[in-house]
């Protein structure tokens, strides 16, 4: 559901972020077409600092808990809430993202995923072979993946069953080694430092039949939106025996990690981080 109807946000602040936002992306389009027309190393790079500097054109400030794991490959699993999760990730992330065969044909977003160097997958059985062929080459070069299990977006409240079938790219082996799974909670926590609960999560989450259009200029005129991304503990399928038992443990972290956020508390080695800084900070003081 919609909050209720009436515009709370400002058309003058949606019309400089858009402003911002398009003159970033067509200053950097053509940069990255040519790099990727090279296969410059630097293809890999320049969607990560585009997206950081995207993330403050369009005011949405990202809080990191836990870290990335450092090794590559790694598949990095998240729960769905908005268009907004892309620069989010893209942020953090120097990966490409699995996405549905249909965005390719989008115009602007299309685009934009194609220049991250996206993996687009057609569930259609007759297509299932070139796209496994196109993920092991990937993998095999090194690249991370990020993948939405949940198959759609949900409204941040909650994080909607995964799709155990989805998790089959976890089957790739890179070698002899396992492809590692990392689950990574994100959470849309605060409206310029208020904590936004359910009246407010709507306007930034897309989901069901909301009208882009009408929802991104909506957003685009609150205030400064803080976004928390929790890296868990990675783990394999090889450990967990199948990929339901994997779909369910990521599902669990990434679960635990948005109600902690959304309500506020910090996950138990932020605790233990914080509470050493204050020791060590009033031994100094005395």
């Amino acid at each position: 559901m919609r909050p209720a109807e009436g515009y709370i946000g400002s058309p003058l602040l949606a019309i400089r972020r858009i402003v911002l936002f398009v003159a970033l992306t067509a200053v950097l389009m053509p940069v990255q077409a040519v790099l990727m027309l090279v296969h410059a190393p630097l293809t890999r790079r320049l969607p990560y600092w585009y997206h950081r500097h995207a993330c403050r054109c369009l005011g949405i400030r990202v809080e990191r808990r836990g870290r990335p794991r450092r090794q590559h490959p790694t598949l990095y699993v998240c729960n769905h809430v908005s268009y907004f999760d892309i620069p989010v990730l893209g942020s953090q992330l120097q990966a490409s993202f699995i996405a549905k065969q249909e965005i390719a044909a989008w115009p602007f977003f299309g685009w934009l995923a194609k220049l991250q160097r996206s993996v687009f997958v057609d569930r259609r059985r007759s297509q299932s072979g070139a796209q496994r062929d196109e993920m092991q080459k990937r993998l095999e070069a090194g690249d991370d993946l990020i993948l939405f299990p949940e198959g759609t977006s949900g409204d941040g409240n909650f994080v909607l069953p995964f799709k155990s079938a989805l998790f089959s790219v976890a089957e790739r082996r890179v070698g002899d080694a396992p492809l590692v799974v990392q689950p990574v909670s994100l959470s849309y926590t605060r409206l310029d430092d208020v904590p936004m609960g359910r009246y407010l999560r709507p306007y930034f989450a897309w989901y069901g039949d909301m009208d882009l259009p009408a929802h991104l200029w909506e957003s685009l005129g609150l205030g400064t939106l803080t976004v928390v991304v929790e890296f868990h503990e990675p783990v394999t399928l090889d450990e967990m025996g199948s990929r339901r038992a994997l779909a369910e443990r990521c599902h669990a972290l990434i679960e635990a990690g948005v109600a902690r956020a959304i309500s506020g508390r910090l996950p138990p080695r932020e605790k233990r981080r914080r509470r050493f800084g204050r020791k060590r900070a009033n031994v100094a003081a005395g």
